[in-house]
């Protein structure tokens, strides 16, 4: 029986990472494990996002870890912007050392990436996640402006969007200066001054809110 679950997760996570969560059904990824019954994903994951949760699952324990050891570091006393950058890329980019790695960063990426997510990424009010944890340590060093535009967010994603583009692009002998670019990158994200146009436009959505 857990033959069978590993193999659905393997065919689905290869598939969704080829073509796109949206672009596979679940028929696909039953034939693709090669497994007899038809229902087979709706028997051991429910359903689509059932599934998804269950690839991300194999990947956290990993993440989660290394996230919270440099989580711990920064806390320790290495402060500042780029440490807490590289808290929220290095874990990640960890992941770009093997196949199904890379598949996982494609797939975070495309459940992040879009207006109406496939799962609810509740991680993100868990106390106990990294992420979490992450974005309560770059809160006092983010402006008022910045962190109602959502500055942190805006660093998850271009984050995950650029790790999904280098896994995309198949495996390299070396990505650290990859991961060194893209930490300086998301630590000038999340320093960078709000501009006083951005201000203004921000402060007429809000009036026009109300």
């Amino acid at each position: 029986m857990s033959d069978t679950r590993e193999r659905l997760l393997d065919a689905a996570e290869a598939l969704y990472a080829a073509r796109g969560v949206d672009g596979v059904s679940l028929r696909e990824i039953v034939q693709e494990a090669g497994a007899r019954n038809a229902t087979a994903v709706q028997y051991h994951f429910g359903d689509r996002a059932g599934i998804v949760r269950a690839i991300l699952a194999r990947h956290a324990p990993e993440v989660e870890a290394r996230r919270h050891a440099l989580l711990d570091a920064y806390e320790d006393g290495e402060q500042g912007v780029r440490p807490l950058a590289a808290a929220l890329v290095r874990p990640m980019a960890a992941r770009l050392a093997d196949e199904s790695g890379r598949a996982y960063l494609q797939i975070w990426a495309d459940v992040v990436n879009r207006p109406n997510p496939i799962i609810p990424v509740a991680v993100l009010d868990d106390p106990t996640d990294s992420l979490c944890r992450w974005r309560k340590l770059v809160e006092p060093l983010l402006g008022e402006d910045a962190a109602r535009l959502h500055r942190r967010f805006t660093a998850i994603l271009y984050a995950s969007i650029e790790l999904a583009r280098r896994a995309r692009s198949g495996p390299r002998t070396d990505d650290r200066l990859f991961t060194s670019y893209l930490i300086d990158v998301v630590a000038a994200i999340l320093g960078a001054p709000v501009s006083p146009e951005t201000r203004r436009l921000a402060a007429e959505r809000d009036a026009a809110r109300r």
